[in-house]
């Protein structure tokens, strides 16, 4: 790779053209368009924007692992994404063989680990509380710190089994011991979702917040529970984690008239939904929020600023000089496509985020 790089006429989201000169993996400058030169230049004819690098704060990027799994640099780089989060995949017996597993990869990784120490080795992990080992989570989260940023939750009926609220309540305690936030998964019911609403706290995270099944967070006639309303009010984080069976366009039209704006929005990808859909690739979710007539920066900001501010790590979701590059280059295309949610409903869309190119720690890759 040349030492010094040239992305020349892209688009910035306000549609003001720049040249970006990246030079040992950082940015140096942020010129007017056509007048810097480099050794490398990559020309865009102003066709094409570009944002810090995008993040998916829910991917499952243990392939060992299934059904729920994937490589890193496929939900990663190769997709326009330049950090991951995976979202409990491993629990505490396996964080370091994903910690190393991150080492050999192009994109950048995160983890949220998982309460229970199997992880997703098994997909009911919270119906065995003798799983649920505090000291051997503690331990995980001391050897790891600056790779798990959160613990993972799983509530749903299917992976609670007969346990009801009570995982959860122990993912309370994990969390107040580790100072660390939970990402909760919720889903079908038991545990009720009100139970379930009443354990979290500022900075905590529920993934697929979108999803169409009764035991959501609106009621019959599409109103958000007062419920969730409060806790949206004590500053729980809404991330969208679309998956194989947590996005509904009713849900979100419902979210969307009332007002309800996500945090984040994520792919909750692995191997399945990636090749079959209907997740596919983050662009393909983000094309599902222009078409529910979301701005192109909201849903951007989502994936870059929201999410780095979430982290703690600001210098993820900016573009700006000093800064190791990571950014994500994508053209929007005037064309008609449909867009298919987890419940099998269509929408017809007029425009598709294309990614282009991606830079991850300095270092230009087509996509």
């Amino acid at each position: 790779m040349a030492d010094n790089m040239v992305l020349q006429n892209i688009k910035m989201l306000d549609g003001t053209s720049v040249d970006i000169v990246i030079e040992n993996r950082k940015i140096v400058s942020i010129a007017l368009p056509g007048t810097a030169a480099g050794e490398k230049v990559i020309d865009y004819q102003n066709k094409a924007y570009v944002s810090s690098g995008w993040i998916d704060m829910h991917v499952h990027a243990f392939p060992e692992f299934d059904p729920y799994g994937d490589d890193i640099d496929e939900v990663g780089y190769k997709a326009g994404v330049t950090t991951i989060i995976d979202a409990g995949s491993t629990g505490a017996d396996r964080i370091q063989d994903l910690a190393d597993s991150s080492k050999k990869s192009k994109t950048n990784v995160f983890a949220f680990l998982n309460i229970s120490r199997v992880g997703l080795e098994r997909v009911d992990e919270l119906s065995d509380l003798s799983l649920l080992n505090k000291e051997v989570l503690k331990q995980a989260v001391h050897e790891y710190k600056d790779f798990i940023v959160g613990l993972k939750a799983r509530i749903s009926s299917s992976v609670v089994g007969l346990n009801d609220i009570e995982p959860l309540k122990i993912a309370r305690k994990f969390s107040k011991e580790t100072d660390l936030p939970l990402m909760v998964h919720i889903g079908s019911g038991p545990p009720d979702i009100h139970d379930v609403l009443d354990l979290l706290e500022e900075g905590d995270v529920i993934t697929h917040f979108l999803n169409g099944k009764k035991n959501n967070l609106f009621d019959d006639k599409g109103k958000p529970l007062p419920a969730f309303l409060k806790a949206m009010e004590r500053g729980v984080h809404l991330d969208v984690g679309h998956g194989h069976a947590s996005f509904s366009f009713q849900t979100a039209e419902q979210a969307k008239e009332y007002g309800i704006h996500f945090h984040t929005i994520s792919t909750d990808i692995y191997r399945k939904n990636r090749q079959h859909g209907p997740v596919y690739s983050m662009a393909n979710v983000l094309n599902k929020f222009l078409c529910l007539g979301y701005s192109l920066k909201e849903i951007i900001d989502a994936v870059t600023v929201d999410a780095a501010a979430w982290l703690n790590k600001p210098e993820l979701g900016r573009i700006a000089i000093g800064d190791i590059a990571n950014l994500t280059l994508f053209s929007v295309e005037d064309e008609t496509i449909d867009l298919m949610d987890s419940d099998g409903e269509i929408r017809q869309a007029e425009q598709r985020i294309t990614v282009k190119g991606v830079v991850v720690n300095g270092e230009y890759n087509t996509c």
